[in-house]
């Protein structure tokens, strides 16, 4: 059978990886597809630099158009990044009729529903299986696992370097500051990890799962994010007290067709399976009506954890070329996106209040959630002896966001309430 010659754009860390596995499982390879598969030609920054793998100089180009316009690749593999220039060189190799595998989270959340078109429009592939949750089969197993069942909610830890950060500050008790800086060092966090930390990688994750679960166009711009780096010793001691763990969590729901998508610290019960997922480790928990809970655990990020997802996606391109069918299982988002209202979205949530230790002011707390039609399902005082000031904590019955909203605008008119130091979504 004729061999199938694929275009690299990138070998950084993934891109070895995806070099070593194309290269070392050729017999492999070659059974499941019928034909060798080979890499004929890579995209590099610069041609002369001594690398950690041996590769064939005559396949080195530092000009990505040598590989989108060479009439002889079959398949762009992208792992280079970056999103304005990389969609012209996707959009140009889908124009000339090359499949594509791509590992870019930011480029399909931004630019997906174009690309995916353009790729529909020309019978071709664009698989991106690694964009998410590395080596996990989450998008694969989203468009045809859960194929005939509903999904009604998306809850992950799609991001390694928060959950490790977070893990760091639950089971030593290190200051925030101190675990990133190790993050860093580590090579989990980048220099600057805005990105990481404030929940943008998350929140863009996010947005594919959400579009594929709930086939439905959502934007990044339909996801509420927050970050971790207000996240204190103190919010993780208590919510270990309470019989929960703090994660960084990628929250998807559907009611009644409508949906909101957060990334938001939040306090999950213990007793979860996703409050036990530490380090650097990923994992998606899925609901659907028909099959109820699942979850799906493993390595988010990596060399060889990617690359394994990456090359099962060009295994897939490759099998629809043989079959003929490229193009024609492109995932189409036929829901129309209504977004919940902050009427809508409704959980338990946490507080801690630093207040007047005096009497009354406990009744005057209880009152603020009365009025505002929010049950307190659990009261924590601490032991505060000599003091003129306490901390409350409070657990809530499920109550909307917006009730939620507005007994805090009501706590900051309280002069016996001095600071509102915390509030999480409790979950579990």
């Amino acid at each position: 059978m004729k061999e199938v010659k694929v275009g690299l754009l990138g070998l950084g860390t993934v891109g070895t990886g995806v070099v070593k596995i194309v290269e070392g499982h050729q017999e492999d390879l070659s059974n499941q597809v019928g034909s060798p598969i080979s890499i004929a030609q890579i995209l590099v920054k610069d041609r002369t630099k001594n690398r950690n793998i041996a590769v064939d100089p005559s396949k080195l180009t530092e000009d990505p158009w040598d590989i989108v316009r060479n009439p002889e690749i079959d398949v762009i593999v992208e792992v280079m990044g970056g999103i304005a220039l990389t969609k012209d060189y996707i959009l140009e190799a889908l124009e000339r009729g090359k499949h594509v595998v791509t590992a870019n989270k930011d480029l399909m959340a931004l630019h997906g529903p174009e690309i995916l078109a353009k790729a529909r429009d020309k019978g071709c592939d664009v698989l991106y299986e690694a964009s998410v949750a590395g080596g996990i089969p989450i998008i694969r197993t989203l468009i045809e696992g859960f194929s005939s069942d509903r999904i009604t909610k998306i809850m992950g830890i799609v991001n390694g370097t928060t959950n490790y950060i977070l893990t760091k500050m639950s089971q030593e008790g290190a200051a925030y500051a101190d675990v990133l800086k190790e993050a860093q060092e580590l090579g989990y966090a980048e220099a600057d990890p805005t990105s990481d930390v404030e929940g943008l990688d998350a929140a863009r994750k996010m947005t594919i799962l959400s579009t594929l679960g709930f086939r439905a166009d959502v934007s990044l711009d339909n996801v509420s994010a927050k970050g971790i780096s207000g996240v204190t010793q103190e919010d993780i001691q208590y919510a270990k007290r309470l019989g929960y763990e703090v994660k960084l969590l990628g929250i998807a729901e559907r009611q009644d067709d409508y949906i909101s998508v957060s990334v938001q610290p939040t306090m999950i019960k213990a007793s979860h399976p996703i409050a036990s997922v530490n380090g650097v480790f990923n994992a998606v928990y899925v609901h659907g009506e028909a099959v109820g809970e699942t979850m799906f655990y493993g390595a988010g990020a990596g060399e060889m954890p990617t690359a394994t997802s990456i090359v099962a996606d060009l295994v897939a391109v490759v099998k629809n070329m043989k079959l003929g069918v490229n193009g024609r299982q492109a995932q189409l988002s036929y829901n129309v996106m209504k977004q919940k209202t902050d009427e809508q979205i409704a959980s338990k949530f946490f507080l801690l209040l630093h207040v007047d230790d005096r009497a009354g002011v406990l009744a005057q707390i209880a009152q603020v959630f009365s009025n505002g039609d929010v049950s307190i399902e659990s009261v924590m005082q601490p032991s505060t002896p000599n003091k003129t000031s306490t901390e409350i904590i409070i657990i809530t019955h499920e109550a909307s966001k917006a009730a939620m909203n507005n007994v805090l605008q009501a706590f900051e008119s309280l002069s016996s309430i001095r600071k509102i130091k915390s509030v999480y979504r409790v979950e579990g």
